[in-house]
């Protein structure tokens, strides 16, 4: 696929951001409280204009929302990289880091949708959907390390301002592949057939409340994790747990793509979950950085099955023109929780240390786990649970679906 290269390139800086501020703010200010904050504001934009962006590329292609959005978004880091090394007030800081959360280029989900314009009523879909967890992760084992590695080794600014020259140039890169983005705005031309919100869907909701607990996880982890090293006075090891915990996803996303499952997806979301909420319980205990790579690690290899369960059955409840919306709602929302994670997270560590901070990451998923256990009848695809529509070639037209 011609699309997978640059698609790979377009999302790595993706992975750097968070840390990336977290790392300068917290030099320039002493905090991580204060370099939460930014950092949250940052995911909280984007968790709120990602799904704009997505209706926008639905309706108008992904190149059009690509080409502005990463111009955008390399001058605000640019400028917040400029007003936090310049010791510019808070305020300051915040109001350039909105701008570059609500331009963060959503390429994972545009990659997810061409896959699934590519693969549409495919048995390969679930596969397709593993491999971009596997690529997303590889990212988040390389992505933290590289910012980290610049950031400690280089100056505190080197990591977001490579996340911002890589955003400029692998984003249009990725925008200039223009023969496997997928049809756009072909439903809103026909009256007889309404667009479709991907957000009207019941089962989309509540996998963007359970999206918020993975964001819990990384989040919590990527504060926690730097907090912890620099308390034992050893901060080049924050990058080495942040890859191994990442790592641990990777492989587990391997694994998904490889097994062919007797259970429907829904049950395995929730199993996934309460295997993560399991993980995550154990954080806050651990007092060395042995251990805490080998628990990092499991709760790596707990978040892929999650991950890939719930894009799998947004893929069966969402037509074909809504899907860009659907998985930047997914995407939006673990921006979202990872934003509240590494606030409280760097509150805790501020104030009681790093320990506390792990607590995040098990109250998020726990309150994710009991919503989908609540909820877990809205993640049936349409017409009785045993179809769900599929394309865009006609409303009538679907397909069986294993449900459960």
């Amino acid at each position: 696929m011609s699309f997978l290269l640059p698609g790979f390139a377009a999302r790595q800086p993706f992975a750097m951001l968070t840390i990336g501020i977290v790392l300068l703010v917290q030099h320039t200010t002493g905090s991580y409280g204060s370099a939460g904050a930014v950092a949250a504001a940052t995911g909280v934009s984007m968790a709120l204009f990602a799904p704009q962006s997505g209706k926008l590329a639905d309706r108008f292609g992904q190149r059009a929302v690509l080409v502005p959005g990463v111009l955008i978004h390399s001058a605000a880091v640019s400028l917040l990289v400029v007003l936090a090394l310049t010791g510019a007030p808070m305020w300051a800081l915040f109001l350039a880091a909105v701008p570059a959360g609500a331009s963060v280029p959503q390429i994972g989900p545009m990659v997810r949708a061409r896959w699934a314009a590519k693969l549409d009523n495919s048995p390969l879909m679930p596969t397709a959907a593993a491999f971009e967890s596997v690529t997303d992760e590889f990212t988040f084992v390389v992505g933290p390390v590289l910012a980290t590695a610049l950031c400690t080794g280089v100056h505190p600014a080197a990591g977001l301002i490579a996340e911002a020259a890589l955003t400029l140039f692998g984003g249009l890169f990725f925008a200039a592949q223009r023969a496997t983005q997928p049809a756009h705005g072909t439903i809103a031309a026909n009256a007889s057939q309404p667009r479709v919100s991907a957000l009207s869907i019941p089962g989309v909701r509540v996998l963007a409340i359970a999206f918020l607990g993975i964001g819990s996880v990384f989040g919590g982890m990527q504060v926690s994790l730097t907090a912890f090293t620099e308390e034992i006075g050893n901060p080049g090891a924050n990058g080495l747990l942040y890859g191994i915990f990442a790592a641990g996803n990777m492989l587990a996303g391997i694994a998904c793509g490889a097994v062919a499952w007797k259970i429907g997806p829904r049950r395995r979301l929730i199993l996934g979950y309460a295997g993560l909420t399991v993980a995550a319980s154990l954080l806050w205990s651990a007092h060395s950085v042995l251990l805490l790579g080998a628990l990092g690690l499991v709760v790596g290899l707990c978040i892929a099955p999650a991950l890939i369960t719930g894009y799998t059955i947004v893929e069966t409840l969402v037509p074909a023109s809504a899907r860009t919306e659907a998985f930047t709602w997914l995407t939006g929302a673990v921006a979202l929780g990872q934003a509240a994670a590494v606030t409280v997270a760097g509150r805790l560590a501020d104030e009681h240390g790093a320990s506390t901070g792990f607590l995040v990451p098990l109250v998020g998923t726990a309150l994710a786990l009991a919503t989908l256990v609540a909820l877990r009848s809205r993640l049936l695809p349409r017409a009785a649970g045993r179809v769900a529509a599929r394309g865009t070639r006609g409303i009538g037209h679907r397909v069986p679906v294993t449900v459960d």
